[in-house]
């Protein structure tokens, strides 16, 4: 409970249900003033009404895109807080006959209980790609389709991807879902070298590929990854994809200033053929109806990303819900890519027990471990000792190649080794653990560095800046160079790392610890996972999946075998109708 009148989180003005709902920390002070003013100007006065409204907002600050009030007490709250919950029947009912719904401020449907903006947003998504589903299936040479399967998927290692790729030529959505180092991208690369062959036979030119992803980090490895896999190609089929570039999906569709309104919608569509959007489990529900909207009907849509990640920090889940919905669609857009070629056979194994749900066998498995996989117990003082003086070494072999100024060497020492971490603060947080890894190289080392900037510092920024091209997500090592300045050697992927003075980079954390969230599309050796308390909101099997599939060679789990069955137990559970929707099951009044 929130017993400080002056913390920030109290809505001073708030009175009976909505303040005890706010001093119990469920719904914060902005919840509290935008369910009064909505309520105030239709005149509804109902306690339980103003709840629901609140409740709501809540629910699309957490992620979700409604509010079931069906399942609304299921909230999960600290031990010592009881809360006095209104019946659900009663309620529903409630809901129903107030203005709020009558005015379209709220939409209510069965239980589910939207926002206007959400509630319209979700049946866009729904209606656009139920009806991309019915259109007529694209014209496909069948002979040079199959000429092309065998020369770019011949081999019978690529007998998954190639059925993969055969049904998304032959369609103009597809959904292509698999955990890391599943082929996606090569399978991506292939498929618009298809694509393109067969525009070519049609139209005698070569078709216009936008490729995309959420964030400007997601978009340059797409465009690094599909450049890569693109260069494997015979010289005819990579000279059909011309000079592939990858942009943000913001950018793509024409940023005004606004995440709700862009330059491309229905009334000015983009002029692409081909629309691949990678990282697709980061995008929004707002962002996916404003890109379908956008995309031209004869334009082929591909949406590419792991349905079991952690999903977008905005409102909804659209990636797991298209998966789930359409699971069963007569049309089969949806296709998954089950084999890793990134990890070995335990982490492998593990990342499946993980997103299967299985924590008895998860469990068991990390129980009796071999070499790549680990579990250490806080408690056993002696593994404690051993993680802390990998964590050293690690800190150590970063501070050795930032006096070198070998830019490359040193972003290849970055990836040896990740430590991840679900919280930022705290005792199981990114900083508490950024601390104590400067502290313990400093005490091996005897320098202590009172600066900012020091060889050796690993950096994550955590800014845009285009003109520079550093982005949000980026990482780094600091370097001495031989004058004895300081220069930040940049990640870029396959590329030569990028050269900038310390001064000139926007905003930098120091990373020898980073959040899962921030590692997603990243990957390294060995990764160090620090599970958070029982307690946690954050310890969901979505984060941990996440988490545990960055690793390529090792991966070590610190936390107790409770963690990890409580972990794999606990989704994320976001209040969403798109599944049902496009399953059918929804009722579209309203």
């Amino acid at each position: 409970m929130i017993d400080d009148r002056h913390d920030r989180r109290v809505a001073l003005r708030a009175q009976g249900v909505l303040a005890t709902f706010n001093a119990a920390d469920v719904l914060s002070a902005a919840d509290v003033h935008v369910a009064t003013r909505l309520a105030d100007v239709v005149g509804e006065s109902s306690e339980d009404v103003r709840l629901a409204v609140a409740l709501a907002v809540r629910a699309v600050r957490q992620g979700s895109v409604c509010l079931d009030l069906a399942h609304a007490a299921e909230i999960p709250l600290d031990d010592e807080v009881v809360l006095d919950w209104p019946e659900p029947t009663a309620w529903i009912r409630a809901v129903g006959a107030s203005p709020l719904v009558g005015e379209e401020i709220l939409r209510l449907e069965g239980s589910r209980l939207y926002l206007d903006r959400y509630w319209r947003e979700e049946r866009a998504v729904c209606d656009d790609i139920l009806g991309r589903l019915e259109h007529d299936a694209p014209v496909v040479d069948a002979d040079a389709l199959a000429a092309g399967l065998e020369r770019l998927f011949g081999e019978a290692t690529y007998a998954e991807q190639r059925a993969v790729a055969e049904s998304a030529v032959r369609r103009w959505t597809s959904v292509l879902t698999g955990g890391p180092g599943t082929g996606k991208t090569t399978t991506v690369a292939r498929l618009l070298a298809l694509v393109a062959e067969q525009h070519e036979l049609a139209d005698g030119v070569a078709p216009r590929i936008a490729l995309c992803a959420p964030t400007a980090k997601a978009a340059a490895r797409l465009q690094d990854a599909t450049v890569a896999a693109a260069d494997q190609l015979p010289d005819e089929d990579r000279a059909r994809l011309g000079d592939l570039r990858a942009s943000t999906l913001h950018r793509l569709l024409g940023w005004r200033g606004s995440n709700v309104r862009f330059r491309h919608d229905a009334r000015h569509r983009l002029p692409h053929d081909v629309v691949i959007v990678d990282e697709t489990s980061m995008v929004s529900l707002t962002h996916m109806a404003r890109l379908l909207e956008a995309v031209r009907p004869d334009a082929r849509l591909v949406l590419v990303g792991d349905a079991d990640q952690l999903a977008s920090v905005e409102a909804g889940a659209v990636l797991a819900d298209l998966v789930d919905g359409l699971a069963q669609h007569p049309a089969a857009p949806v296709s998954r890519l089950r084999t890793s070629h990134r990890f070995g056979e335990e982490i492998g194994a593990l990342a499946e027990l993980v997103r299967s749900g299985d924590a008895e066998g998860a469990v068991d498995l990390l129980r009796h471990g071999g070499e790549t996989i680990e579990l250490v117990d806080p408690e056993d003082q002696a593994a404690i000792e051993v993680l802390r003086v990998r964590l050293r070494d690690a800190g150590m072999a970063l501070r050795r190649a930032g006096e070198t100024f070998d830019a490359a060497a040193a972003i290849a020492t970055l990836d040896d080794h990740r430590l991840l971490c679900a919280h930022r603060e705290g005792r199981f947080g990114v900083q508490g653990w950024n601390r104590e890894v400067e502290r313990m190289v400093s005490d091996a080392t005897g320098v202590t560095h009172y600066e900012t900037w020091y060889p050796g510092r690993p950096v994550l920024v955590t800014a845009n800046d285009r003109e520079l091209d550093v982005y949000n997500g980026d990482v780094g090592v600091t370097l001495r160079r031989p004058d004895g300045g300081l220069v930040v050697a940049l990640a870029r992927g396959t590329h030569e790392p990028r050269l900038l003075a310390p001064t000139r980079l926007p905003d930098a954390d120091t990373m020898h610890a980073m959040t899962v969230h921030k590692s997603q599309g990243s990957q390294a050796r060995e990764v160090t996972v620090i599970m958070p308390p029982p307690d946690s909101r954050l310890l969901t099997r979505e984060l941990f999946y996440t988490a545990i599939t960055r690793a390529q060679d090792r991966v070590r789990i610190v936390g107790t075998e409770q963690a990890v069955h409580d972990a794999i137990g606990r989704q994320v559970q976001r209040a969403s109708g798109l599944a049902d929707r496009l399953r059918g099951t929804a009722t579209h009044g309203g």
